[in-house]
């Protein structure tokens, strides 16, 4: 008989870093890739390995998470199946999650109703393509209580990370730390670390006892990887469990084994980059392992005016339905849905996001908008960094981003 297994989705994240982005919402509904949510990789991952039973645990700026969730994420109901947005119950007492390992002792009763042999605890902010089955069927050979997924980096990344830390034999973790400056390299590859990717897989009686008795220590921070792990680790009850073993259907050399943290603006930036090579590094075009997500009626893209510079066309970009590329240039770009822009107007190396109209003669470069941003005729983001940096917010590595609804001036 197959274990039943239950997966708990951690999407209570503030994503500080992503401001202006996360203004408004929540980092997990922040929009990614035009069509979809960050939310949607996991939950992807998740139903495309058949794990059907999935809640996912909120706390802040929820309500477009939920409203995404509660439109998108519908699965038949009548083998028991579900995707559920749970916030924030107050079980416990009058006070909201004080941590990831808080968020799952304020859960209880969702573990007390499936009664699973296992649960699957993942992250719902990062940006790759996973087969769970694989990792737990690991677990579940390994006798392990818990086992933690890592993507190897190198050494020299390690103050990056929260770093695994593996005996001799490869599999059982010895430490587990967080940006360490003294990091022991892996038997096997002495240049690289394993860095954890959030990602856990708990025989069920071994978390519930965990999280309860980390519940009980008032010095806790109650978070999964800071305070949990560490636990199973002292018992010698943890293993890793490697990412570069995974094998995803439809995935080629390329972008096998791509995991994207997009905590920062120019991570965010970057990952989107990544869609949109000849062979991109991230592939959404994996029809094996497709990425769900909404899909209102838009109708397709279209590319109007031919005459002398008043073209319209994209190069080198991804363009979402609905949109309308008026005798204008897009390039590098990534274009999501019910996007207007008008001629002679230049969109280089940005990301539109849903319903951003662009003016005549505008030049955007290096630049994110979010929903609804108008830029006016003539207007300029991207060209003079200085001017921007007065307006808006500008990046280390020099990305204008411009908040929901912001208002654009000459």
């Amino acid at each position: 008989m197959a274990a039943k297994v239950l997966a708990i989705v951690l999407a209570g994240g503030e994503g500080k870093r992503l401001m202006p982005l996360t203004t408004d919402r929540a980092k997990p509904a922040v929009p990614f890739g035009g069509m979809y949510r960050m939310v949607d990789f996991v939950l992807s991952n998740l139903a495309n390995a058949g794990f059907l039973k999935i809640v996912v645990l909120t706390q802040y700026k929820s309500h477009s998470l939920d409203r995404h969730i509660t439109k998108t994420w519908r699965m038949s109901t009548l083998l028991g199946n579900y995707v559920t947005p749970v916030p924030a119950q107050q079980r416990r007492g009058p006070w909201w999650f004080a941590g990831s390992a808080d968020a799952i002792y304020q859960s209880f009763n969702l573990i007390n109703d499936e009664q699973p042999d296992y649960v699957i605890v993942f992250g719902a902010d990062h940006i790759y393509r996973m087969d769970p089955r694989q990792m737990v069927d690991d677990h579940i050979a390994s006798g392990a209580g818990v086992t933690v997924a890592g993507i190897r980096q190198p050494l020299s990344m390690a103050d990056q990370f929260g770093v695994i830390e593996v005996g001799e034999d490869g599999k059982r973790i010895r430490a587990f730390r967080e940006k360490p400056t003294d990091a022991v390299g892996l038997p096997d590859a002495p240049d690289e670390i394993y860095a954890s990717m959030g990602n856990y897989v708990f025989t069920t009686r071994a978390l519930c006892e965990a999280v309860e008795r980390d519940a009980e220590d008032k010095t806790s921070k109650h978070d999964m990887g800071g305070s949990i792990i560490p636990m199973f680790v002292e018992r010698g009850e943890a293993n890793v469990y490697d990412f570069r073993d995974n094998e995803v259907p439809g995935s080629d050399d390329r972008d096998r084994g791509y995991w994207r943290d997009v905590g920062t603006l120019d991570s965010f930036y970057d990952a989107h980059m990544d869609l949109i090579n000849v062979h991109p590094v991230f592939n959404l075009y994996n029809f094996d392992w497709p990425i769900y997500t909404e899909q209102p009626p838009w109708p397709p893209a279209k590319f109007v005016h031919q005459w002398g510079e008043r073209v319209g066309r994209a190069v080198g970009s991804m363009v979402s339905p609905g949109s309308v590329v008026s005798g204008s240039l897009v390039e590098n770009s990534i274009i999501s849905p019910k996007v207007r822009v008008h001629s002679w107007a230049h969109v280089e190396g940005s990301v539109l996001m849903e319903g951003v109209e662009i003016g005549r003669h505008a030049v955007i470069r290096r630049a994110i908008l979010d929903k609804n941003v108008f830029v006016p005729e003539g207007a300029e983001i991207g060209v003079d960094l200085e001017k921007d940096r007065q307006r808006y917010t500008v990046s280390d590595n020099g990305i204008v981003v411009i908040g929901k609804g912001q208002k654009v001036e000459l």
